[in-house]
């Protein structure tokens, strides 16, 4: 029987899932304390910010991402309350920060690597793609497939013609302005990664500004009314040692300024599974 989504045998695809077991756990982290390796404050517009990283669960496809974000967000928040080091935190506006990656895989829009069927187009388009350490991005066949059932072969081949173009003058970036449809947030399978990103390929998850709204109406909803009161918002973010992007967000404040915030990527790269982040302006 075969996968009419992807191309791929159904009864394959049940025994790779079997096969594909998760790692095993990372350390347990301390609630408060930043990732190895990763501060816990940053100054930005001349304000000091604490990022700290809350540690969960692995996310799966079929989960209530406001639900299960809430619950994190809430014990962290009494963690945060309780302890001398962040007192008065709550006094003003702080943020709830969402990993876009769990939230494409709760929707269903990350795909493990057998599921995928990368025609000729994939597989040639792939190879011209420079990789980095900090990501496959579409330099995979998997990732570059994604790319064009997203947003279709004719752009994404006008694309690779203006990414050529560009390199030609110097200026990078002109494939992704060209294929559009956030495929610069489309990633790939790395060893590092936790489960299931390190055998799967994702698109961008849909609509992050409506689930920014949701995480933050959820969140609000279970928290004490002082600290609900002085929430100022949720943002879905693709974040990795690269580069950032905001993909959705509730709050007043522009994009940039998270962007800032997570300049050193305080999720982590690797199998922290931190995904989730509780941002508080710390006292003067």
């Amino acid at each position: 029987m075969t996968n009419s989504t992807t191309g791929t045998d159904a009864t394959s695809g049940a025994d790779h899932a079997r096969s594909a077991v998760p790692h095993d756990p990372p350390p347990a982290k301390d609630p408060l304390a930043p990732n190895d390796g990763k501060s816990l404050v940053v100054e930005v517009e001349g304000m000091r910010w604490a990022r700290i990283p809350l540690q969960t669960e692995l996310f799966a496809r079929g989960d209530d991402v406001p639900t299960r974000v809430t619950a994190y967000v809430r014990d962290a928040a009494r963690h945060v309350a309780e302890s001398p080091h962040f007192s008065g935190v709550f006094e003003g506006p702080w943020y709830v920060v969402v990993s876009e990656k769990i939230v494409a895989i709760s929707q269903g829009r990350s795909y493990f690597t057998w599921e995928i069927d990368p025609g000729p187009a994939a597989r040639v388009l792939s190879r011209l793609v420079q990789r980095t350490p900090h990501g496959i991005g579409l330099g995979s066949p998997w990732t570059m497939q994604l790319a064009i059932n997203e947003a279709g072969l004719p752009r994404i081949l006008a694309a690779a013609a203006a990414s050529v173009v560009g390199k030609a003058v110097r200026q990078r970036g002109w494939f992704y302005v060209v294929a559009g449809h956030r495929v610069n947030a489309i990633d790939g399978p790395t060893s590092y990664s936790a489960f299931p990103s390190n055998v799967s390929a994702k698109l961008p998850p849909k609509d992050p500004g409506k689930v920014a709204t949701a995480i933050t109406d959820a969140v609000t909803a279970q928290l004490p009314e002082d600290i609900a009161g002085t929430l100022a918002g949720t943002v879905v973010i693709d974040s990795n040692d690269l580069g950032r992007d905001v993909l959705g967000h509730d709050t007043d404040r522009r994009p940039g300024f998270f962007c800032e915030l997570f300049r050193d990527n305080p999720f982590g790269q690797g199998r922290q599974q931190t995904p989730i982040a509780i941002c508080v302006r710390m006292p003067d």
